[in-house]
Order: structure tokens, then C-alpha cells, then sequence
């Protein structure tokens, strides 16, 4: 996930599937076709796919396969636990942690698929077994999190760690194991497993509600014009779009603007109409904040006085004492300083920016002063007029597919893997590509999907998730099937989808991420995941090869002549890298303190979340014409994953700032270092502590410097 103006997600079990659309467009309905295919020997997820690489066989996969294929796993799931736990031999990892592992392969296939069609492409259908299998999924859960003989089991062999002789990687398995089981309650008298257990059923159905809230919410704002004046000042891709879109809608001759990134941003910073302007921003900053049926205050408060309970039920001061303990940072006291070091210099940046283009205003003759929906109009204007650059010079150069065959080149040098296309490999969507990653020497080391345009039925923002990560246990080779989704605009005509260079960073990042899962090489999928504030190390890092002069000249071409990007517009690329850093790094922030704000708080009881949001603007200080980048009410990140974890992102750019300071002194292509850092950090996973890693790279622990540097804060 990328900290841009993208909403993200990442490392989610989520993928697609295009049959499903067929079954929309013929008009059924949640229910409809629930029982067409029950026969579970004909269930495509009840057995091992014959596909190549494992791919799931979207072709054959229906709605009504769902239900039955998550019923049929958690039973078979349960079966498996049950075996663990009645083997009358003595606890040992290979007759406990080894099945343990291999649990739940069943369930895991069926999740992936149905989540990432939930993310992608979902349907009421979709959304109403969603609803039906929340509540499922969590209870399962919990009876293996919570499972005491088991628990007893593993906790066992934990008590002879010392004497077990154990390879790093099984050790690590035993000890993440172990914590994890703790972590989640087991260790709990009975009747607080019981209390845990409900409250992880409430957030796990209060954060379903959230997302589809959302969902509903930012696709029912519509903003239709039918007056060509009022597209003065826009980009014609974007009124092209527009039309296109209104069409779509069954309003031909009119422009239809929504809240998906893709319109919303170019309007707001192209259009001189300012009432326009703020129509579009309110609708997008208003979100789940309007007192209706999509209504998300009461949701973030029941969740975050949830979050309370359970860290209380578990030893916990806070929700963020309990999260932070396994990551980087390990405790609030030691974000807060990170996000304080930065918030002060920040804003003091901003209010210059404010200042500027304040200045534009009035010379303009403007009779009013700057809002927050004026801002990416006047930044706009403030970057033509400081470095003669603007969005219309510089997409052409960023065409969606010689962006993303960069990024391949890029990895291709860097550590010799080719990415080939394969049409004749199941897709799960028509917009989806497939590419073979291998080896230099030919060995096959995964699949990756891309998805990268718009559509209604897919949630917003950029994310990079896993069909299948790699394991090799007893033998048994799984190779990664990765895919990476944004919402980048699509094609209209013959004008390919082109990108602004905001967008081909959040390609770039996406890439990193998947890269990580590519790399993976764990035996144990219980290891391969890392701290929620080390994982964007990876894929923040290539963020820096894709603004790169030299990398830039290689794949930055324009779409219809093929000539390279100028020297003159990479010199004013370069020259605005800080500009409006003050407002970027306000913004980001400013959510990252309000997700802390809501996960220290001590009160078991919800919070008007109005209130608390405007007390918390008022105490840090932000400035009016900012807002937090995600307000409370559409704050996805801390629903789903992020929770007192928002801060990362910048957490991981003082480790990526640091890390690629290492290619620039040795060389952008080093293949010495490139070696170093797949070795070190991107096959490794979980399998060590992640400053253990880092130092193993880097040689020693990272320095601040280049972050404050590239953010122009020193």
C-alpha cells in the first residue's frame, strides 16, 4: 500500500471472479442460484486445482460454489485440529506445529478468491455472503485461537524449546506460534475467552459494516453537468472520461464526476469553478459523516471502545500497547516521537504553501481566502507558476503499460527475474493481465495479476495481496500467485490509460510489495508475514527507482511518438520534488496522530466521534484549510489492519530512505546489493526480528537523515 493520495490496502486475501459478473448482469439476486450448484464433487475448491502454478480456475467458479466450499472447509479445518489435539503421543512439532500449519489449506483457497472478488468486483450477492460468512469465519477462528487442548499442546513444546535442537526457522514457527496463542487469549480464564471471543465476532461484523458503508456511500455521489462551461480548465482525457462515464449511466450528451480518485483529483485541480469544487470535495470528505443509512460514527466508536475491552481483557493499558508490542516501534510512546519530530516542521511548511497560494488568490482578485477544496486548484497553480510544470506535460510520458514493463526492467537488472506474459493462463477478470515470473536461469518462481483500472464495483485505492504465498513444507512446494490492484483510468478511445506520476509511483510501490511475496522463501507460512511498520520497506524502496533521472529515461516514453521524457521536464521533476511536502506530510499525519488518538484512549465505553474528531484538529493544531488525509468515518486502514499501526508508512520510509542510500553509494544497479537485500529482507519474511534483518543489510541500524532530506523538513 502506498502513502499517496491512494487509499490502500495491503497484503489482504482478496482475488476476483469474472463469471460472477455474468451472473449479475443476468439480473439474480443475493439468493438467486445458491443451490444451482451444490454438488460439492463438482465445487471447484474442494480440490486441488488442475490448473498450471495452482491458479484458481476462475472460469468455473460460480456464486453458489462459495457458502458450501467455506462450510466444507471450516469443517475440514475442525477435523484437522481435532486430530492434533486426540493424537495420544507426546506434543511434538512435527505431530503438532508441522499439521498445525498445514491446516486449513481448503478454507485459505476459498478465501482467497472470495475476499479478493469482495475487493474487486463484489456484487449484492457477494455482499450478502459476506454478511452471512463473517460472522462464521470469526467463530471458527476463535475456537482454534481459543482452543485450550491444543493451546496445551503447544505451549508444551514451548517449554522445551531450549532442548530441542530446532533449525532457525522451526524455532521461529514454535515462538510465533506460541505468541500468537497468547496474544489472542488462550492462555485467559474461561470466562474471559468467552468475552473475547464475542468481542472479535462484533468487530469482525462492525468492520464489514464499515466497508460496505463506505462502499455505497462513495458510489451513490454522482456528480452530473450538462453545461460545457462548466468543464472549462479540465483535461480533455478527463471529460472524454467524464462523457464516457455519463453515458455509462444512461445520461449520453452529459459529464458524470464521482469520488474515485481517477476523476475526483483532476477536477479538483483543474477546475477554476470553485462552488463545483466544493460540491465534489464535500462529498468525498463527507463520507459515512452524513446521518444516514451508510453512516459510519457509531461504527469507528463501537469499535475502537471494543478494541479497549479486549486489550484490557488481555493485560493492556491501551489498544496500541497491545498492537505496537510486535512491531518496530513496540510501544505509543515511541510513534508519537516519530510523528512529533516531523508534525512541527511540517506544519510550519504548510503554512507557507498557504501563504503562496493565498498570495495567488489575492492577486487574482479573489474575495475570499483559501479552503480546503481550493487547495489542489491553487497547488496547481503554484507549480506552473514556480517550475512551469503541470499534470497535461507530464502524463503522456507515463502510459499505464510502459510504466509497469519499467518497473519489470528494473527488477529484471536488478536481480535477473523476466516477467512473460501468459494468455493461456486463467485470468480473474478481463482487465486483469498474468505474467510468469522466473528465475534468470528459467526456474519458475511465481504468477503475477495486474488489475489496475477503475470499475464501481471495485473498493478504492491501490493494494497488493496473495491468491497462494510460497511454503515448502515436507516437501511440498507452493509457489507464490500474487496480483496487484489500483484504479488508475481506463482507456476511452484510442487514448491508452495514461497516469500522472503520482499514480506510476503507486504502480511502483504496489510492484515492491509484490515482489515480497515473490521473494518469499519461508518454509512455514506461520513465519512469512513481518511487523505492520517494516512491511513497507519493500515496496517503498522502489519508489525511488521509478523517479530516478536514469530509470525515468528508460521507460518514461511518450504514448504516441516513443520518444524518452525530456531532460527539461526530469530537471522540473526534480526541482518540485518538495513541493507541497507541507501539505503532503500535514495531511498524512495528521491521520496517522488522529489512529493513535483513537487507540490510546482508555474509555471502554464508545465516543462521539465528532466530537472526538474536532477536539483532537483542535489540540495538535492542523491547520483549516487541511484535513487529515482519512477522516474517522472512512478511515479504511484502521478498520482493516492498520489500527494503531497508520504511522507505519513513515516508520518504513526512514528505513527505505536509509536502505537506498546503499545502492546510490555502491550503484543503482549493484548487483552485490541487490543480492544483500533480497537475501536479507525479501526472502526472509517473518524468520527473524526485523531490525536483525535490517542491520544484516545495512550494517547497521537506520538514520533519520534521508528521510527529513527527501521531505525537505531539515
Amino acid at each position: 500500500m502506498r502513502k499517496s493520495n491512494q487509499t490502500i490496502k495491503l497484503y489482504s486475501f482478496l482475488c476476483i471472479c469474472v463469471f460472477l459478473a455474468v451472473l449479475t448482469s443476468c439480473g439474480k439476486g443475493p439468493g438467486d442460484g445458491r443451490e444451482a450448484k451444490t454438488d460439492l464433487a463438482q465445487n471447484p475448491f474442494l480440490q486441488e486445482y488442475d490448473t498450471p502454478y495452482q491458479i484458481p480456475p476462475f472460469d468455473r467458479i460460480e456464486e453458489a460454489h462459495f457458502m458450501p466450499a467455506f462450510q466444507k472447509g471450516m469443517e475440514r479445518q475442525k477435523e484437522e485440529i481435532d486430530a492434533i489435539i486426540q493424537n495420544p503421543e507426546p506434543p511434538t512439532f512435527a505431530n503438532t506445529l508441522i499439521p498445525l500449519e498445514k491446516s486449513g489449506r481448503t478454507l485459505s483457497r476459498v478465501s482467497a478468491v472470495f475476499w479478493h472478488l469482495n475487493g474487486t468486483d463484489t456484487t449484492d450477492g457477494i455482499q450478502a455472503i459476506a454478511r452471512e460468512v463473517t460472522p462464521l469465519l470469526s467463530r471458527h477462528q476463535n475456537d482454534i485461537a481459543l482452543n485450550d487442548p491444543l493451546f496445551q499442546r503447544v505451549k508444551a513444546i514451548y517449554g522445551q524449546k531450549e532442548s530441542l535442537e530446532l533449525g532457525s526457522e522451526e524455532s521461529r514457527l514454535l515462538e510465533e506460534t506460541y505468541r500468537d496463542f497468547i496474544r489472542s487469549g488462550a492462555d485467559l480464564p474461561p470466562e474471559a475467552k468467552e468475552k473475547v471471543k464475542k468481542i472479535n465476532e462484533q468487530i469482525s461484523d462492525l468492520a464489514l459494516q464499515f466497508r460496505n458503508n463506505l462502499l455505497k456511500e462513495t458510489n451513490s455521489f454522482k456528480l452530473f453537468l450538462d453545461r460545457k462551461k462548466d468543464l472549462e480548465g479540465l483535461p480533455r482525457d478527463l471529460i472524454d472520461a467524464a462523457a464516457k462515464a455519463a453515458s455509462g449511466a444512461g445520461r449520453e450528451g452529459q459529464w458524470l464526476f464521482t469520488l474515485h480518485k481517477p476523476s475526483w483529483i483532476p477536477f479538483l485541480q483543474n477546475s477554476p469553478r470553485r462552488e463545483l469544487r466544493e460540491k465534489l470535495y464535500r462529498g468525498y470528505f463527507m463520507r459515512g459523516d452524513n446521518d444516514n443509512e451508510f453512516d459510519n460514527k457509531k461504527i469507528i466508536a463501537q469499535m475502537a471502545a471494543l478494541r479497549v475491552r479486549r486489550a484490557n481483557l488481555m493485560g493492556y493499558k491501551t489498544h496500541a500497547d497491545y498492537r505496537l508490542e510486535i512491531n518496530m516501534a513496540q510501544t505509543p510512546e515511541n510513534v508519537y516521537r516519530l510523528l512529533n519530530r516531523v508534525w512541527e516542521p511540517a506544519l510550519e511548511m504548510a503554512r507557507e504553501e498557504v501563504r503562496q497560494m493565498q498570495a495567488i488568490i489575492d492577486r487574482e482578485g479573489g474575495d475570499f481566502n483559501l479552503q480546503s477544496w481550493d487547495w489542489w486548484y491553487y497547488a496547481e497553480k503554484l507549480r506552473q507558476e514556480k517550475y512551469a510544470l503541470n499534470e497535461g506535460e507530464l502524463k503522456p510520458y507515463f502510459e499505464v503499460n510502459a510504466v509497469r514493463e519499467g518497473a519489470f526492467e528494473v527488477a529484471n537488472r536488478l536481480y535477473g527475474i523476466t516477467f512473460t506474459e501468459r494468455n493461456d493462463l486463467p485470468r480473474p477478470h478481463p482487465d486483469a493481465k498474468v505474467f510468469e515470473v522466473r528465475e534468470a536461469d528459467g526456474t519458475h518462481l511465481g504468477i503475477l495479476f495486474t488489475d489496475y483500472f477503475y470499475r464501481e464495483s471495485k473498493r478504492g485505492g491501490a493494494w497488493c495481496g496473495s491468491l497462494q504465498g510460497y511454503s515448502n513444507i515436507e516437501g511440498d512446494t507452493r509457489h507464490p500467485l500474487v496480483y496487484t490492484v489500483c484504479n488508475f483510468p481506463q482507456p476511452v478511445g484510442d487514448t491508452p490509460s495514461l497516469l500522472s506520476f503520482d499514480q506510476a509511483l503507486t504502480l511502483w510501490h504496489e510492484f515492491g510489495h509484490a515482489l515480497h511475496v515473490l521473494f518469499n522463501r519461508t518454509t512455514y507460512p506461520g513465519i512469512s508475514r513481518v511487523a505492520r511498520d517494516f512491511v513497507e520497506l519493500p515496496s517503498q524502496i522502489m519508489e525511488h527507482w521509478c523517479a530516478h533521472p536514469e530509470v525515468l529515461k528508460s521507460y518514461a516514453r511518450h504514448y504516441r511518438t516513443g520518444d524518452p521524457i525530456p531532460d527539461e521536464l526530469i530537471d522540473k521533476l526534480e526541482k518540485s520534488s518538495l513541493f507541497n511536502q507541507g501539505f503532503v506530510t500535514v495531511e498524512y499525519v495528521a491521520a496517522a496522530l488522529l489512529d493513535m488518538n483513537y487507540h490510546t484512549l482508555t474509555t471502554t465505553e464508545p465516543v462521539d466521534t465528532a466530537s472526538f474528531e474536532k477536539n483532537f484538529i483542535d489540540r495538535i493544531g492542523l491547520i483549516p484549510q487541511i484535513i487529515p488525509r482519512y477522516r474517522s468515518t472512512y478511515f479504511q486502514h484502521i478498520i482493516g489492519g492498520y489500527d494503531a499501526g497508520y504511522y507505519a508508512y513513515i516508520w518504513s520510509e526512514v528505513l527505505d530512505c536509509d536502505a537506498f542510500e546503499a545502492f546510490l553509494e555502491k550503484g543503482l544497479y549493484d548487483q552485490k546489493t541487490a543480492r544483500s537485500f533480497r537475501d536479507h529482507i525479501l526472502a526472509r519474511g517473518g524468520s527473524e526480528d526485523e531490525m536483525v534483518m535490517y542491520k544484516k543489510f545495512r550494517g547497521r541500524e537506520p538514520r533519520i537523515d534521508g528521510l527529513l532530506k527527501k521531505r525537505g523538513l531539515q
